[in-house]
């Protein structure tokens, strides 16, 4: 044991006096481990090494003799470089998508796969520089560093569109009882209680070194750590006993993924066999079999799954048609355009507005109902500046000729016979957190199409699943997910996955829709959650600093 305690002291030392590039080398390595507690891998527990590294550098900036900016300009310089660690290692898979047509985007690779995560890491950087102004020794200071990661984590998810991939927070969203509190405290609030609970350990028993007194700094860490695992384990628990196990009257779901390499998705030649693929996989159960869809009220393709445009090939609608059996409805991912309107309100020749939308198809092949995709990912759907960065030959990644359009906000649900109120999400609209605040009335089911299969066989699209699934949590929602190639799954309110289809598996599953669940703390409140256990956090660090003052 004694050992142990010295080892402790000795790498806290060797942390803390880190100069040059071994200190941003202990930075980088840090963030890198912590990607170990996202999805898949979802192993909280290497948090308990990683964040007290941080700390500690901060401590070092934060003690730093002459101007506060010194510190600060330190304090940063560290929390980039953990915060390049952990997006590098996290979003490394994007460079993925620029192999697919590597001959056009593949130059671009490298650019992507770094000024991305470097572009993160300036918010663990702000973060980490804006800890140093309240920065004080002891448990305090782990109260600020969970403020300030939780408050730029939030900005993260809303500045510039916004990209809240890998929120710290998702570490405490493994275990099912765990996930539970998703709904309770929203991604957000998970990181706020996450930083102080993976940071108390080392770091209160790193403050002291007698051994007394560091067996004392021991039990207050358990206390932090154990007392709010308990608390919110206790409401996992209960929200999951408390679930409803009935399933929607009359309807029974097929999801289909038809696995086409995206490669050839969108050749020519392949339009016409993708299309019968996911005609030929709808009438099929999951052994192959073929059942004409008996028993199927609902079929589900994944995001863009026609690679064509479908309302402007009657033959396609036909085919649909010819397909469902009377009553059958399809929901499926697919492009649309319309004419743009020329400045005095009318159509502009040959001039149109793209749209990445998914519709409802009865089943006489008629379009039922649509929505378009709000949320357009930057660089993939549409480039910022569209119309200068294509004059000089830029293009985004689906190479639509002046980008797609976004639809109306706030989101509407889509009215689709005998399902509750769909609330859609298309590819990557499903990790952003607050789905019933962004949509004008409260869904009662949760529809994720998406097209994974630009990511290959890496950690991106299982984080993507994991985030999807959290939103169902987060909302008290069935979700209903289908993708191209990725994951397609039916998971119930809780979380729980009832039917899954895994990366690189062609076929179809079918599922009773599971009824979804009352809504939580986070559906009915948002981001106001957090924001109050924020305020919460700062009047507990504001009666410490009342407290150690007056001792």
């Amino acid at each position: 044991m004694r050992d142990v305690r010295d080892r402790l002291g000795e790498w806290q030392h060797a942390v803390r006096t880190a100069r040059g590039w071994r200190r941003h080398a202990i930075a980088f390595a840090a963030g890198a481990l912590a990607n170990l507690a996202m999805a898949p891998f979802l192993f909280a527990p290497i948090l308990f090494l990683s964040l007290p590294v941080l700390v500690w550098l901060i401590d070092d900036a934060a003690a730093r003799p002459g101007v506060r900016e010194e510190g600060m300009r330190s304090a940063a310089i560290s929390g980039w470089w953990f915060g390049f660690g952990y997006f590098l290692f996290g979003l490394f898979w994007i460079g993925e998508a620029f192999l697919v047509e590597a001959d056009k985007f593949g130059w671009l690779l490298p650019f992507a796969v770094t000024l991305m995560p470097a572009g993160l890491a300036l918010f663990w950087a702000a973060a980490a520089a804006l800890s140093v102004l309240p920065w004080r020794p002891g448990f305090q200071r782990l109260l600020v560093l969970a403020l300030m990661l939780a408050g730029f984590e939030w900005l993260r998810g809303h500045v510039l569109t916004g990209f809240p991939w890998n929120v710290l927070g998702y570490a405490l969203t493994g275990p099912s009882v765990f996930l539970q509190s998703a709904g309770l405290l929203g991604i957000y609030g998970l990181t706020l209680i996450a930083v102080p609970i993976f940071g108390a350990p080392l770091v209160m028993m790193g403050d002291v070194s007698a051994g007394a007194a560091r067996r004392r700094a021991g039990l207050r860490a358990a206390l932090v750590v154990a007392a709010p695992l308990l608390l919110l384990a206790g409401y996992g628990i209960a929200r999951i006993e408390t679930a409803p196990t009935g399933h929607v009257d009359g309807v029974k779901i097929r999801i289909v993924q038809p696995s086409i390499p995206q490669r050839e998705k969108w050749l020519p030649e392949k339009q016409g066999a993708i299309f019968q693929e996911h005609l030929d996989l709808s009438v099929r159960t999951a052994a192959g079999e073929r059942d004409d869809l008996a028993g199927i009220t609902h079929v589900v393709w994944p995001e863009a799954a026609m690679p064509f445009l479908p309302l402007e090939h009657p033959e396609a609608l036909e085919a649909i048609g010819a397909t469902l059996p009377e009553g059958v409805m399809l929901l499926t991912g697919a492009l649309r355009r319309e004419p743009a309107a020329a400045p005095d309100g009318m159509a502009a020749p040959q001039a149109y507005r793209a749209f990445n939308s998914l519709m409802v198809f009865d089943s006489g092949g008629a379009l039922h109902s649509v929505y378009d995709k709000t949320h357009l990912v930057p660089f993939g759907e549409y480039l910022p500046w569209q119309a200068a960065l294509e004059a000089v030959g830029l293009e985004q990644l689906t190479r639509m000729r002046g980008g797609f359009t976004e639809g109306v906000i706030p989101r509407p649900t889509l009215a689709v016979p005998r399902l509750p109120p769909v609330g859609s999400l298309i590819c990557y609209e499903a990790i952003f957190p607050g789905v019933g605040a962004a949509s004008r009335a409260r869904p009662g089911l949760l529809l994720n199409v998406t097209n994974d299969g630009w990511f290959g066989n890496t950690t991106g699209p299982r984080q993507h699943f994991h985030q999807a699934r959290v939103r169902a949590v987060e909302e008290g929602l069935t979700l209903v997910r289908v993708a191209n190639n990725g994951i397609s799954a039916v998971v119930g309110p809780t979380g729980k996955i009832v039917v899954m289809l895994g990366i690189n598996v062609k076929g179809s599953a079918s599922s009773l829709l599971p009824i979804s669940h009352s809504p939580p703390a986070y559906a009915v409140w948002g981001d106001g959650v957090f924001l109050l256990a924020g305020v919460l956090f700062a009047a507990t660090l504001f009666i410490l600093r009342i407290r150690n003052h007056s001792t």
